[in-house]
């Protein structure tokens, strides 16, 4: 058993993020991936793709989280969002909350793309909660 040692948390670039979000690596393997990131409210990533899928576990607050073939999903804490290889998608923090998620995913293949615009963000949702 080993405890290790992490490195600082690190403010996300604007090339990939809109608004202000934070990682803080809990993990880097050789094959598997697991970060702890924090958003401001109104804060998401750009469109991207993960090569071998990607798994969020909401921690605290609203998480809004699209596929390009869906609409957008409010997600709360407790809730976990699987995202396949290869689907673009987008996730961040709803307008009003700060959000936590823990994002595990295995490898480095990610692809960037796009930034979300605004009219994207505000669009119509569907809630994990009835």
């Amino acid at each position: 058993m080993e405890i290790l040692k992490r490195p600082p948390t690190t403010k996300l670039s604007a090339a990939c993020f809109t608004g202000d979000a934070w990682a803080d690596v809990l993990y880097r393997g050789d094959h598997v991936r697991a970060n702890m990131v924090r958003f401001a409210p109104g804060a998401r990533t750009a469109w991207h793709s993960h090569g071998l899928g990607q798994t969020l576990l909401i921690v605290e607050g609203v998480a809004l989280i699209q596929s390009r073939k869906g609409g957008i999903i409010e997600a709360h804490p407790g809730d976990v969002v699987h995202t396949p290889p290869g689907e673009e998608h987008w996730h961040g923090a709803a307008p009003d909350r700060f959000m936590v998620h823990l994002a595990l995913w295995e490898g480095d293949d990610v692809s960037w793309h796009e930034h979300v615009s605004d009219t994207e963000y505000r669009g119509p949702r569907s809630s994990t909660r009835s």
